[in-house]
């Protein structure tokens, strides 16, 4: 199946039966599954290769801003086509936990409903939230050793201990500065800023008790949902804020539209 772009009538058109040489998007077939983020990655759509980068923005606003997604058949329609081509690969009674990152769409929620159809009755969700930027912290003792401790091939360390200070100065000072500002500006300020993967706690669990289950929760299967999944930054939150707690569970990450080209962008 597929959508493609009518741009007479300015609107996308769903073929839940045929794919057209003229879709946007389309089921996955072979590339379904990838290793991206160190987990085993579902993804149920992707972009064509040559889709307009404007045309490609308004389907994402389309699927994730729909006001009623049960007044929408061609919506759920999508997302359950993508579902059950996920429940055909994995068995979704095996899951014990749905973690999920929080989000202004409706999507993941409505994902989780259907997804209930599939698993178990005793299957628990997790929502992940944004954290107050104040809350916002940096592993300076895991960028220490990544890069100011290097050292040059005759052995001589590359920086010397004033050169270090300045730069510990200087993260000191964005993190105050990431401190005042929302978390939306830091989310675009950082996406590629090398400090990225140093920067600690974007995410929190929405409440004490799911962070103390899932800390004490062991070998047990999780599967992680999002709705679309493009640069791979939110993912790689999520993630993270799961391996702090434990690495022992077994991690399955599903995504209603993805990349086939995360494995580049997203390991965390």
């Amino acid at each position: 199946m597929g959508v493609r772009y009518d741009s007479e009538e300015q609107r996308f058109v769903f073929d839940f039966e045929h794919d057209g040489l003229g879709d946007i998007v389309s089921l996955t077939g072979d590339g379904y599954q990838v290793e991206a983020f160190g987990h085993c990655f579902y993804y149920g759509y992707e972009f064509g290769d040559d889709v307009d980068g404007n045309v490609r923005s308004a389907f994402i606003h389309r699927v994730k801003f729909t006001e009623r997604l049960q007044d929408d058949p061609d919506l759920t329609q999508f997302i359950q086509k993508a579902v059950n081509n996920l429940s055909h690969r994995i068995n979704l009674y095996d899951y014990d936990l749905v973690v999920m990152p929080q989000s202004s769409s409706r999507v993941n929620l409505y994902m989780l409903r259907y997804i209930y159809r599939f698993a178990q009755p005793t299957l628990r969700k997790m929502e992940l939230v944004k954290n107050l930027p104040a809350n916002i912290s940096f592993d300076m003792d895991g960028f220490t050793e990544a890069y100011l401790n290097d050292v040059l091939e005759n052995g001589r360390p590359r920086y010397t201990e004033a050169q270090k200070e300045q730069v510990r100065r200087q993260i000191n000072d964005m993190i105050s500065l990431i401190h005042q500002k929302d978390y939306f500006t830091i989310a675009r300020d950082v996406k590629k800023n090398r400090f990225r993967p140093y920067m600690m706690e974007f995410l929190r669990f929405a409440t004490e008790t799911d962070r103390e289950l899932c800390q004490h929760i062991r070998q047990q299967n999780v599967l992680v949902i999002d709705d679309v999944t493009t640069s791979g930054s939110t993912l790689g939150e999520v993630l993270r804020t799961l391996r702090i707690l434990n690495e022992d569970n077994r991690i399955t990450i599903f995504s209603l539209i993805g990349r086939r080209d995360l494995m580049a962008d997203g390991i965390v």
